[in-house]
């Protein structure tokens, strides 16, 4: 039997959001999960950090944590303040509300949440769930992941190697093997919209 592990619980989509919320009862089935996540979306929020203004933490719960700032600024207070610098076993962010694939990973905040976590030689994973629509079910999902963290140290990755891990959507019969692979090119559709204030000025 996997050994009982200390997980630090982030995401970008919020403490509310419906991915952090199923994994953090998935896991906590066999680990002591504690989240320290934003209280609002940070999606593409990448791997900023707050520096101009204070941050708040407010505790939730006995093992969860909301802050105004970053999934990265949620990472560094959980290890600071709530581990006060003894260290999790592993980081885990998401589950994300949509896949963070290919050139994705430069922006996504949830995916920043597990590089810091490699940085800092944790072992992390980033989670996220291809073509989420509001109201699906993650419950498979996170039961993958409770799977995937239980078989994690049979990986012997270096620490400073993170999982930046793409579920597609409720398979028929469930999750039922993975593959690694290397990280592709996503090709973006950018479109800026531009519109005039009451005022007279534009605005983007």
């Amino acid at each position: 039997m996997a050994r009982r592990k200390r997980i630090l619980l982030t995401n970008d989509d919020g403490y509310r959001a419906e991915g952090i919320t199923a994994l953090y009862a998935e896991l906590s089935r066999e680990h002591d999960v504690y989240v320290v996540a934003p209280d609002r979306e940070q999606s593409a929020s990448s791997h900023s950090l707050t520096l101009n203004r204070p941050l708040r933490l407010d505790r939730l719960e006995r093992r969860r944590w909301t802050t105004d700032g970053t999934p990265t600024d949620c990472v560094m207070l959980g290890l600071h303040v709530v581990f006060k610098g003894k260290y999790p076993d592993m980081i885990v962010s998401g589950i994300n509300h949509g896949g963070n694939m290919g050139d994705d990973v430069t922006y996504s905040g949830t995916v920043a949440a597990a590089i810091e976590g490699a940085i800092l030689k944790i072992p992390s994973i980033a989670v996220s769930l291809v073509d989420y629509k509001p109201g699906m079910s993650l419950a498979s999902a996170a039961r993958f992941v409770r799977r995937l963290v239980a078989r994690y140290d049979e990986f012997e990755l270096d620490p400073s190697v993170f999982l930046n891990v793409n579920l597609p959507p409720n398979p028929p019969r469930g999750y039922r093997r993975y593959v690694f692979t290397c990280q592709g090119v996503r090709r973006y559709k950018d479109i800026v919209v531009h519109k005039t204030d009451p005022r007279g000025r534009s605005y983007y």
